[in-house]
Parts: structure tokens; sequence; C-alpha cells
């Protein structure tokens, strides 16, 4: 890949020189990196938005009370720190039914207990390769996300990419990590998402709405628009839900919420609340779902630490 320099960026944007440093340092410029004290900007980056516009979108079913998930948090961060053996047990269940259930959600025949064997290395006869490189993929995705959260990374499209890029790995090298540049339709919804040529833009407005028109509204809140607004705008050819999933459990888990699992029983209602907050941009039942299993999951760690 050919790189310019900040100085020839700016030239090429007519953007300040710090300015453009800003935006790398905030990941803003995507596959820009550091050499030394300078960076290298990919020749095809896409100019940045300016996120001193302000960007307007009416979202609606907003208000909600969260003193029941917040108060089970409370409660939950009295036994911080966890000692290692709870603390590996919770994740291993935690891994184990996300990936499974996350999976299962696309099309993914493994069943739980199948799901935990490949896992640990083991190949299930009459499954397709595909299949357990879904699941292989899927645990490398959590480990990466969860890796975000302790080094405290922000939000990026650069991170977005490395998490898809993940879940496709060795399944579909042609368009891991790679926005769609094709028009897609999704069956069963009426949302029809963006235009391909429209996703780069839109990408760029999601993480700015994210970093400035969200940053005060509560964290399951932030998490549920993510999820929702990323799906919306269906960057990829494949794997956006297994991506926005992941992405609403970053959201929480950096707030110190615990994950949660939208389970495979839940799919038709789940992707109901979604069409619903796509077509009419009321997020309030998608909010409810995510309350509900927040709720679930912090009684079910509560009930382990008790």
């Amino acid at each position: 890949m050919d790189y310019i320099s900040i100085k020839e960026a700016s030239e090429k944007w007519r953007i300040s020189d710090s300015r453009i440093r800003v935006l790398c340092r905030e990941g803003r410029i995507v596959g820009a990196i550091k050499i030394g004290r300078n960076w290298a900007i990919p020749f095809n980056a896409v100019k940045p938005i300016d996120g001193r516009e302000v960007i307007k979108k009416e979202y609606h079913g907003l208000n909600y009370d969260f003193n029941i998930i917040d108060s089970l948090k409370e409660k939950i961060d009295k036994y911080r720190p966890f000692s290692k053996q709870l603390a590996d047990s919770l994740h291993e269940k935690l891994v184990v039914e996300w990936t499974y259930n996350s999976n299962a959600i696309e099309g993914n025949t493994l069943t739980m207990s199948e799901t935990k064997v490949v896992l640990e290395g083991i190949t299930v006869g009459g499954k397709t390769m595909v299949e357990h490189l879904e699941t292989i993929n899927h645990r490398d995705a959590i480990l990466f996300i969860e890796d975000l959260v302790s080094n405290k990374e922000p939000l990026s499209e650069w991170n977005i990419r490395n998490v898809h890029a993940l879940i496709l790995k060795e399944i579909d090298k042609e368009n891991a990590g790679k926005y769609r540049t094709e028009n897609v339709v999704i069956s069963g919804a009426e949302h029809i998402p963006p235009k391909h040529y429209e996703i780069r833009d839109l990408m760029q407005e999601l993480i700015e709405e994210y970093n400035s028109n969200w940053k005060d509204y509560h964290p399951v809140i932030k998490a549920t628009l993510l999820h929702g607004e990323f799906v919306k705008i269906h960057p990829f050819v494949d794997g956006n839900g297994r991506t926005a999933r992941l992405l609403l459990n970053f959201e929480l888990m950096r707030s110190g919420y615990t994950p949660i699992i939208i389970k495979n029983e839940e799919r038709a209602n789940y992707y109901e609340v979604l069409d619903t907050a796509h077509t009419t941009m009321n997020y309030q039942p998608f909010i409810k779902l995510v309350v509900e299993l927040v709720v679930e999951s912090e009684k079910l760690w509560l009930l382990v630490l008790d």
C-alpha cells in the first residue's frame, strides 16, 4: 500500500497539519500508522468529516429508567476484583454461550456443546469447515474487544474493521475487514441499507456521533445506538450482525457492565426491534430488550458471586 505524509495529506484535503495529527491520534483516518513521531497515511484514505459540524438525527424512545441495572452493577462492583478462578470460569461460560448464540443467529448449526468442543480444539464430524472457523474466529474477536476494553482503546473505524477481519478470517479473505462495494438488501427486513458508495461517509458520521452527540447518554443507550446504527449502515457484505453484537458488548464492558448474550431463540423479536429502530428511529423496544438482557446477565453474575 502507498502512503503519504501529513504534509501531503494537508495539501490534498486542505486541512492543517495539526488537525490531521489529531485525527490520526483519534483513529479517524482509517489505516494511518505511526512511524516514530510521524504518521503515514494511506494514499487512498478518505478525508474525515469535520466533527465540528453538528450531525442532527432525531432518535425516539431514549428515555428509560436504568435504576435497576445500575443498582445491580453497584452490587457486582463490590466484589471486584474477582478471584482468578472465578473470573476464568465466568469468562469460559461467556465465550461459549456468546459464540454459540451469535453464530446460531446467523445460521451456524453447531450446538452449544459442539461449540464448546470446537473451542477446545476438537473437530466435530458432519459440520462444515466454515462453521468451525466461525466458532474459532468469534472467540478471537471476543478476546480482541476485551483487549480494547482493558487497554482503554477508543472506538474507531480501524478497530471495527479489525473486529470484522477476525470474524471472516480464512472464510472470506477478499471481504474481511473491507467495506462492501455493492448494494445489499436484508431478507425479512423493511429497512434497505444505504448505497455502497455512501458507506465511508456514514461510518465516519457514526464514529463522530458516538464521540460527540452520544457522549452524555447512559452506556446502555450508547451501546444500543451503536449496534443499531452500525447494522443500519450494513457496511460489510457479511458478518454485520456478529460485529454489531461485539460492538454492543464492547460499549457495555468499557462502562463496567456485564456483557449480554442475545439468544438464538430470541432472534425473531431481536430482528423486529432492530427493524423498528431502523425504519422509525424509535429505539425504545430495542433498549428494553437490551436492559432485560443486562438485568439477566447481572443477576447471573450475582448468583455466582454471593
